[in-house]
């Protein structure tokens, strides 16, 4: 399977913030923001493999600087890393003043993805060339979130085996 660009699979978003998507502080809703992050970064994996894909994870959602009703939100996304049929997905949100033009890092995230096949099993997926420096600083260190990934998945599931589906009330 032949390798793709970075590039290939970029994704950019612009949205307002709106009064019904901020919170009690004024500050857009963490959920809100995280809605439209699974939804770019899902389209990142998507171009990148061409098939059928779902959300294994979101790894991770730092929320560094609020984003408030003056600002418009700015998504990113591409694939960083792959396994075999997994993708890391890399999502950066720029919150830009719309008043004044100042920008921030507002968020980073990761999500991971796998790619289906016809049947909705786990297919491969093409090996990722980075060409940017944030490019190739993200797909160095992918290998090691991968490894994390895996012993967190697997702590997770292991966790899991204790919990009840019983109703609250029984």
């Amino acid at each position: 399977m032949e390798s793709k660009y970075v590039n290939e699979s970029r994704v950019v978003r612009t949205s307002r913030v709106f009064p019904n998507d901020v919170n009690n502080h004024n500050t857009l809703f963490g959920g809100k923001l995280m809605s439209n992050v699974d939804m770019i970064a899902s389209i990142s994996a998507a171009k990148h493999s061409r098939k059928e894909c779902v959300t294994a994870s979101t790894d991770s959602v730092d929320f560094l600087n609020p984003i408030t009703q003056n600002d418009s939100v700015y998504f990113e996304s591409f694939v960083t890393w792959t396994g075999s049929s997994s993708m890391e997905v890399f999502v950066k949100i720029i919150a830009e003043n719309l008043k004044t033009g100042d920008r921030k890092i507002a968020a980073t995230a990761f999500l991971t993805f796998v790619a289906l096949d016809e049947d909705g099993k786990p297919s491969e997926v093409p090996a990722v060339i980075p060409k940017t420096k944030e490019e190739i600083k993200l797909h160095e260190s992918g290998k090691e979130r991968a490894v994390l990934r895996k012993h967190h998945r697997g702590t997770s599931k292991e966790l899991a085996r204790f919990f009840t589906t019983k109703k609250a009330w029984e």
